[in-house]
């Protein structure tokens, strides 16, 4: 008989379940407590006039846990001497979307080589989200494979669906059903009804297919998540983080009768994807909220210990500590530098 099915696939490895690998890697009561309490004060920045301004901030991917372990303990100490002003939320960012090919992250790759030992991953994720917590850093994340959230979803305090999948269905469903506050950016095109439909969606409850925690395929059925946001990233045809462009988006905001809360990400397309030019991007973010409007709830950056970006290595004793293999990132000085400035225009 004629082969009929697998004819592509080359290896088919079954994961540990997510409860078992929650069990192996628990958070403690002090760092559950914090998401759940975090989850509520970015609500609070995101829908309650006159809260906190909001800052997800972080390495653009997560590669070297070393590394973001020594910046975390840095954004910890700045979280603190802003929080009057700026609730910081770190950026722990383990899927990345491609265009077409390339490294899809730590979860997927996490020996940076091919192998793909995503059990492994999975692990590394866990491990490296509780270390976050312990500094007392809440944490955000793209959430990329449908799949991942039973993973690692109790251990993040805000995600994000990202510009390629705001119009997947199948990532509307998913957020629907997350237990955090979440952000759908306009698509790389710049198009913000997609996002809008997406935040309405996500909203309503929604039944589709997914994976238990006993790592069962089942049928998985929400109540909505009433706590999704727009996030402006710019597009093809260029930024949309300037007053005009907001309050376009606020008044169609208003004309779908969702709550005008925008998140204004100051890298991609905002920047030209090019790093040196973020510090301004932000400080214009951080300028129209400081004048009063309110509808301008956050930001984001993308940040590392050293400035820019390098290309993945065979050898990976020869990259550079601190140093993005994703997206550009301004360096720590200058991520310092602007947050303090903003907390004292705020």
């Amino acid at each position: 008989m004629a082969q009929a099915t697998d004819v592509h696939i080359l290896n088919n490895i079954p994961l540990p379940s997510p409860a078992n690998l929650i069990e192996e890697v628990s958070p403690t009561t002090e760092q559950a407590n914090l998401v759940v309490q975090s989850r509520k004060e970015i609500c609070d920045s995101l829908f309650t006039p006159n809260s906190r301004f909001l800052l997800i901030v972080g390495p653009c991917s997560i590669h070297d846990t070393t590394a973001c372990l020594e910046y975390a303990e840095r954004l910890a100490e700045l979280a603190e001497n802003v929080k009057e002003k700026i609730q910081i939320v770190m950026r722990v960012y383990f899927e990345k979307p491609r265009t077409t090919v390339g490294w899809k992250g730590l979860i997927m790759d996490p020996d940076l080589d091919g192998s793909d030992n995503i059990p492994e991953g999975l692990k590394i994720a866990r491990e490296f989200l509780t270390q976050i917590l312990a500094f007392g850093l809440p944490t955000a994340t793209e959430l990329l494979d449908p799949i991942t959230p039973q993973y690692i979803a109790d251990l993040v305090s805000w995600s994000a669906i990202g510009a390629r999948t705001s119009e997947s269905q199948t990532h509307r469903q998913m957020a629907s059903g997350l237990s955090m506050p979440l952000g759908f950016k306009n698509t790389t095109a710049g198009d913000v009804i997609a996002a809008i439909n997406a935040i309405q969606a996500a909203a309503r409850p929604q039944t589709f297919l997914g994976v238990s925690r006993e790592g069962i395929a089942s049928a998985v059925s929400t109540a909505g998540n009433p706590h999704c946001h727009l996030i402006l990233r710019g597009g093809e045809h260029g930024p949309n983080f300037d007053a005009q462009a907001i309050q376009r988006t606020r008044d169609t905001l208003l004309e779908h009768q969702l709550r005008p809360a925008i998140m204004v990400d100051a890298s991609h397309a905002n920047c030209g994807k090019d790093c040196t030019q973020m510090p301004e991007v932000f400080e214009e973010i951080i300028r129209q909220r400081a004048e009063g409007d309110l509808s301008v709830v956050g930001a984001m950056l993308e940040s590392h210990l050293l400035a820019g970006n390098q290309k993945i290595s065979s050898d990976r004793n020869s990259l550079k500590y601190g140093q993005s293999i994703t997206d550009q990132c301004i360096d720590w000085n200058t991520t310092e530098r602007i947050v303090k400035e903003a907390a004292a225009k705020l």
